[in-house]
């Protein structure tokens, strides 16, 4: 099995056990970190809705509890038939662990994917570098 089935593999895991009660929109996501381990997890919605979490989001807490601190690597599958990206406040999430290149596979449940870097999700971006 290559690395990125694995990882679709984890995220469709992940994406199974979400926990989306109001909006019936699973997702499952999955991180490579720098050691090279990989990282699931999926969206947890509440009632409250700004208290709901992203699976990116799910994911980064696996990465920075497994002692990982960068990310090579992202997953990010969803429902339907076009590739899902993810949102804004996710992105931002992203971009604080990961690298303008470093690739973001966008998938839907359907077979559709496309690769994108990071870059090109968040052009002009606002990362840590910026506060130098």
């Amino acid at each position: 099995m290559s690395e990125k089935n694995r990882m679709l593999t984890l995220a469709a895991q992940a994406r199974d056990r979400a926990y989306a009660p109001y909006s019936g929109f699973q997702v499952g996501a999955v991180l490579r970190g720098g050691s090279g381990r990989l990282y699931a997890g999926c969206n947890v919605e509440n009632a409250a809705y700004p208290q709901s979490q992203c699976a990116e989001a799910t994911a980064l807490g696996g990465l920075i509890v497994g002692g990982d601190t960068r990310l090579t690597e992202v997953l990010i599958l969803g429902p339907g038939d076009k590739p899902l990206v993810p949102c804004g406040g996710c992105r931002q999430r992203l971009l604080e662990f990961a690298t303008a290149d470093t690739p973001i596979h966008l998938c839907s449940e359907s077979g559709a994917h496309t690769t994108l870097i990071l870059a090109a999700l968040m052009p002009h971006a606002f990362g840590p570098d910026s506060l130098s």
